[in-house]
């Protein structure tokens, strides 16, 4: 029996990185639709449920993305609505790769440092990868704040995060570099996911604070978010502090993603949204 997933797009193209990892992490064939919504996605639910016997519907699966996760959350919603008892296959959701990226970064960082009660600052973080790492920095029990250069935007996000995860973030303005280094002046955690080639912090913004203790910056495109990091830092010590670059934890974050297109086949019920790609990443860190 052939392991088929369908690739829900919610974009103008499928996502290519999306269809690439799909085959590694053992799909058969990859079936892409462009530009879903919530309502056109029904009959292509109905063609993925209704064709195989009980026993086979584990090799049939759903993976949701695009690059919009507001998009993404809500075709994930009504495919999941489309559902019912003894008719539904396994699906996965990551919009923008945020649930995997955000996943293995905040789990490189539980496995270099303690996460519970520190003070965490999501430097940019009202992007896709910035909420998610946010939340789940909050889950881990830490201290979380988001910055923004617009408050209103971090406030948006930090009460998004609340009604999503029931949990508690808090958001701050920071729209230049000297008011980012002010926002993670007493901080013990910075994570960085700004926009590709924006720097958000000098090397001497972060390097002689003594309270810092872990950075991660998910920016690979030079400038990097937190200037005299490397991209390719895995756990390094730099000035004090352990420093994770965008491709030291990609590599976890492409292992991650692979594992649980892996898993969508291991029988129809799986569903893999944020909180479970993180708890599978933290024993993969």
């Amino acid at each position: 029996m052939k392991k088929l997933l369908f690739q829900f797009d919610t974009d103008a193209h499928p996502s290519a990185f999306d269809i690439v990892v799909a085959y590694d992490g053992g799909a058969d064939h990859v079936i892409s639709y462009a530009g879903l919504t919530p309502d056109t996605i029904a009959a292509l639910v109905d063609g993925t449920i209704f064709t195989r016997a009980p026993k086979d519907k584990k090799y049939t699966a759903i993976f949701v993305g695009g690059s919009d996760m507001a998009a993404g959350e809500a075709v994930f919603a009504a495919v999941r609505n489309h559902f019912f008892p003894g008719f539904q296959v396994s699906v996965m959701l990551d919009s923008n790769g945020s649930n995997t990226t955000a996943a293995a970064c905040v789990a490189k960082l539980a496995s270099s440092g303690t996460l519970k009660d520190k003070k965490a600052v999501v430097l940019a973080g009202t992007g896709p990868v910035g909420q998610r790492a946010a939340a789940m920095l909050a889950l881990e029990g830490a201290q979380v704040t988001i910055t923004s250069r617009q408050l209103w935007a971090a406030e948006k996000v930090c009460e998004a995060m609340q009604h999503r995860f029931n949990v508690t973030i808090h958001a701050k303005a920071a729209a230049d570099l000297d008011a980012r280094a002010h926002a993670i002046e007493h901080a013990n955690i910075v994570v960085a996911t700004g926009a590709t080639g924006v720097e958000l912090l000098k090397p001497e913004h972060w390097q002689y604070n003594s309270h810092l203790e872990l950075l991660a910056d998910a920016n690979a495109t030079p400038p990097l978010g937190i200037g005299g990091i490397d991209m390719m830092d895995k756990g390094e010590l730099r000035h004090g502090k352990v420093v994770w670059g965008a491709i030291g934890f990609g590599a976890l974050k492409l292992a991650l993603h692979r594992a649980c297109i892996t898993q969508l086949f291991e029988d129809n019920k799986q569903v893999f949204d944020a909180e479970n790609i993180f708890d599978l990443a933290k024993k993969m860190a």
